[in-house]
């Protein structure tokens, strides 16, 4: 395989529990990744999730927002989520759908195009929502443009909120170290929560230095928020998956 990462130190911020096949890839491509979760994922109440999982008949859709929406919903509910007839269940990207059809979840509706609300929202099947009952599926303080726009058309909606997301207890100082050398090539980052993290874990004095790293994110928004913390190169992927975060580091490094 083509080992056009050689030597290049690419630091991966996805949660631990989600980072090992985008740092296989670039291992992969002969890059080094350092593996720097700067997002830890943990449940909320089981007790509540269960009871809302159970109860789904009054809802005539269900959204999932990620994978950790469904995993940390199936692990609430002994891994299962029951199906009804009268719901229909709605993913907002391509990951996430996969995870709902592992789970044995229908996946009714999902963006023919992009990998966020805004796409799902211009589905013609949530136009027309006056009067209909919503149960978003998503983590702790998440964005509200989803509900805000739906209740704006008329909708009810409701969240369950399975899991919260916490800085994670680590280390800091290697990487650092890696920083203050000039030794980190590229960074990649998966949301705007992880991105404000890994600045406060590394520091303020450490801001400046970070800033001039070549920035890999995965949404405009994001960049727009990296673009206000001062970053000089960011860098936007196709899409949120391994393969096209993979892409973008490589056409950073390389130009092409």
């Amino acid at each position: 395989m083509n080992k056009v990462l050689s030597g290049v130190r690419v630091l991966v911020t996805r949660p631990e529990h989600q980072a090992e096949n985008l740092s296989r890839l670039i291992e992969e491509r002969g890059g080094i990744a350092i593996r720097f979760p700067t997002l830890d994922i943990v449940s909320r109440n089981d007790d509540e999730i269960k009871y809302s999982l159970t109860n789904m008949d009054s809802f005539q859709w269900v959204i999932f927002i990620s994978v950790n929406a469904v995993n940390f919903a199936l692990k609430a509910n002994s891994g299962k989520i029951g199906r009804t007839e009268s719901v229909r269940f709605a993913a907002v990207g391509r990951s996430t759908a996969q995870a709902m059809k592992v789970a044995g979840l229908p996946v009714d509706l999902m963006p023919a195009d992009g990998y966020n609300s805004e796409a799902l929202l211009a589905m013609p099947q949530l136009q027309q929502v006056e009067g209909q009952n919503f149960l978003i599926v998503r983590g702790e303080g998440g964005r509200e443009q989803l509900a805000t726009t739906l209740r704006s058309r008329g909708a009810e909606v409701n969240y369950l909120e399975v899991y919260k997301r916490i800085i994670p207890r680590i280390d800091s100082s290697p990487v650092i170290e890696l920083l203050v050398q000039h030794r980190l090539d590229v960074i990649t980052v998966t949301s705007a929560e992880a991105l404000q993290n890994l600045s406060l874990m590394l520091g303020e004095n450490n801001n400046k230095l970070l800033s001039l790293i070549p920035l890999v994110v995965v949404s405009d928004r994001i960049r727009c928020i990296a673009a206000d913390m001062g970053f000089k190169r960011v860098t936007v992927t196709d899409s949120p998956i391994d393969t096209a975060i993979l892409e973008t580091v490589i056409t950073c490094v390389t130009g092409e």
